[in-house]
C-alpha cells in the first residue's frame, strides 16, 4: 500500500501494522532532517518522537490525499526550530554528509547544509514534496510519481524544476552551486544513521496515547520490525573538469528492484483479497434477501393467525350471546343485561357487538368489531390493551344501557349512528357522558365495523343528510 492507503487504514481501524510501516518508511528522513537542524543526537530523537506523536493526533485532519512525506518534513522542520529556540542550544553541524564529498567542495557543502532548511521554505508545497520524496527519502522517480499521483516522466520534470528553483534560491544568497552538486548534497544529507532503538521508542510513546488498550506485544513487534532496519543511500561524487559531479546509485537500483518485487506481490495479494471480498459480499447480499423474505412471510403468517383467532373467538361467542335477537329491533332500548353479541350484519349490530366485547368479552373480541384501519391503529398503540383492561373494571359498574335513535347514510358503505348511552353517574363521578354521541360505522365486505372513536353530538347533525329516525 502507498502512504495514503496506510494512513487511511490507520485512521479507519487504528492499525498498528499500518502505523509501523509509516514509521519504517519515513523515520530516516525525519531523523536526518531533525539532526541536520538541531545538531544534537538526543534532541533529534526527541523531535522525531514528537513528529510521529503529532501524526497520530492529527491523522484524521490531514485530508483525503495528503503527501505524508511532505507533511512529516514540514512538521519536523517546525518542531526542530521550536526545539532550538526553546533549548537555546547550538548544535554541532552534521559532518557525515560533508565527509562524503571531495575536499574541494567541503566549504560549499557546509554552506549549503547550513542554509538548506531556510532555502527549502521558499519552495511551494508541491516542489518541496518532490525533493523530500526523491532525495530525503531516497525514493526512485517511479516511486515519487506513484506517491504524487503522476507519471514517472512528470515526476522527473517536477524534481528537476524544484532542484533548479532551489539552486536559484542559493544563488540569491551568494552560494553558487550546480544542480548536480546540489542533488549530491541533498542525497548525502539523509545518510545520518538512525539510532537502533529510536523506532521502538517512537512506536511505544505514540501508540500509548492513541490506543490505550494495546498490549505490550506492540513493543516486541516493533523491535523485531525495526531492530534490523538499516537505511543507507550510497552516494558518491567526483569532481570532473571543475564542475561535473556524478552520483553512484547502485544501492538505489537494488532497492528499486526489491520494491518492484514487493509491489507485484502486493498487487497479487490485493487481487486475491478483492475476489474474496466480492464473493463474501455477494453471499451476504443473498443471505440478507433470504432473511428479509422469511421475515415478511413470518409477519404475514402472524397476521393470518391473529385474524383466524379473532374470527374463531367471535364465532364461539355467538351461541352464548343469544344469536343477536336484540339487533332485530335497532331502535329499542337495550339494558346492560340484555346486551349480547349481535354479529356484524347491520351497523346497529356491529355497535352492539363492540359494546358487548368491551363489557363482557375479551380484548380480541372487542377489536374484532373494528374496521381494519381503526383496528390496526388500536393494536399498534402499546397502551390500548391496558386501557381496555381499565375499562373492563369501571364500565360494567356504571353502564346501564344504550339506544340507537337515528342513522345517517353518508354512502353505501358508510353511515353514522346517533346513540344515547345511559350511565350511572353515582358510580363514577368522573365518567360523564353527553346526551348523545355520534359513532361512525363502515361496511367491510359483507360486514359492518366500527370505524372510529365516538364524537359529541351537535344539533347540526340533524339538519342535513339522509337520516332515518329509529326511536323518539
Amino acid at each position: 500500500m502507498d502512504d495514503r492507503q496506510l494512513l487511511q487504514e490507520y485512521i479507519r481501524s487504528q492499525s498498528q501494522e499500518a502505523f509501523r510501516e509509516l514509521v519504517a518508511r519515513h523515520l530516516p528522513m525525519v531523523y536526518a532532517t531533525a539532526h541536520r537542524m538541531v545538531h544534537d543526537r538526543q534532541l533529534a530523537e526527541d523531535v522525531a518522537q514528537n513528529v510521529f506523536a503529532t501524526l497520530i493526533q492529527k491523522a484524521g485532519a490531514l485530508g483525503a490525499s495528503p503527501i505524508v512525506g511532505g507533511w512529516l518534513y514540514n512538521t519536523t522542520r517546525h518542531l526542530a526550530m521550536h526545539a532550538v529556540r526553546t533549548e537555546q542550544r547550538r548544535r554541532q553541524r552534521e559532518e557525515a554528509a560533508v565527509a562524503m564529498q571531495p575536499l574541494q567542495t567541503a566549504d560549499e557543502t557546509s554552506r549549503i547544509l547550513e542554509q538548506l532548511e531556510p532555502a527549502m521554505t521558499q519552495l511551494d508545497e508541491t516542489e518541496r514534496d518532490a525533493l523530500v520524496l526523491r532525495y530525503f527519502e531516497d525514493r526512485s522517480l517511479r516511486g515519487v510519481g506513484q506517491e504524487l499521483g503522476i507519471s514517472e516522466d512528470a515526476a522527473r520534470m517536477r524534481v528537476n524544476r524544484a532542484l533548479d528553483k532551489l539552486r536559484t534560491v542559493f544563488a540569491g544568497q551568494g552560494i553558487p552551486v550546480t544542480s548536480v552538486l546540489l542533488a549530491s548534497v541533498l542525497a548525502a544529507s539523509t545518510t545520518t544513521a538512525v539510532p537502533a532503538a529510536l523506532s521502538t521508542a517512537i512506536m511505544a510513546a505514540a501508540l500509548a496515547g492513541a490506543a490505550a488498550a494495546a498490549t505490550t506485544a506492540t513493543n516486541v513487534i516493533l523491535t523485531s520490525m525495526f531492530g534490523a532496519k538499516t537505511i543507507a543511500a550510497a552516494v558518491g561524487a567526483a569532481l570532473l573538469a571543475g564542475t561535473a559531479i556524478y552520483l553512484v546509485q547502485q544501492s538505489q537500483i537494488e532497492r528499486l528492484k526489491a520494491d518492484n518485487q514487493n509491489l507485484i506481490a502486493q498487487r497479487q495479494q490485493s487481487a486475491a483479497d478483492q475476489e474474496t471480498a466480492s464473493r463474501a459480499a455477494q453471499a451476504a447480499k443473498e443471505e440478507l434477501a433470504r432473511l428479509r423474505k422469511n421475515n415478511a412471510d413470518l409477519l404475514r403468517l402472524r397476521n393470518e393467525v391473529g385474524q383466524l383467532r379473532r374470527e374463531r373467538a367471535a364465532q364461539q361467542a355467538v351461541p352464548a350471546a343469544g344469536s343477536g335477537q336484540s339487533a332485530a329491533n335497532p331502535g329499542r332500548y337495550i339494558s346492560k343485561d340484555q346486551l349480547v353479541f349481535a354479529g356484524y350484519a347491520t351497523p346497529e349490530a356491529a355497535l352492539q357487538s363492540m359494546l358487548w366485547g368491551v363489557l363482557n368479552g375479551t380484548y380480541e373480541q372487542a377489536a374484532g368489531a373494528l374496521a381494519p384501519d381503526f383496528q390496526q391503529q388500536e393494536l399498534k398503540d402499546g397502551k390500548s390493551r391496558e386501557g381496555f383492561e381499565d375499562a373492563k373494571k369501571t364500565m360494567p359498574l356504571a353502564f346501564k344501557g344504550m339506544q340507537i335513535v337515528a342513522r345517517k347514510t353518508l354512502a353505501e358503505d358508510r353511515v353514522e349512528l346517533k346513540v344515547r348511552v345511559d350511565v350511572d353517574p353515582t358510580v363514577n363521578a368522573d365518567l360523564k357522558m353527553p346526551p348523545f354521541v355520534i359513532e361512525p360505522v363502515l361496511k367491510v365486505g359483507n360486514e359492518w365495523k366500527v370505524a372510529g372513536n365516538p364524537r359529541d353530538y351537535e344539533n347540526q347533525w340533524d339538519q342535513d343528510g339522509q337520516i332515518q329516525v329509529l326511536a323518539k
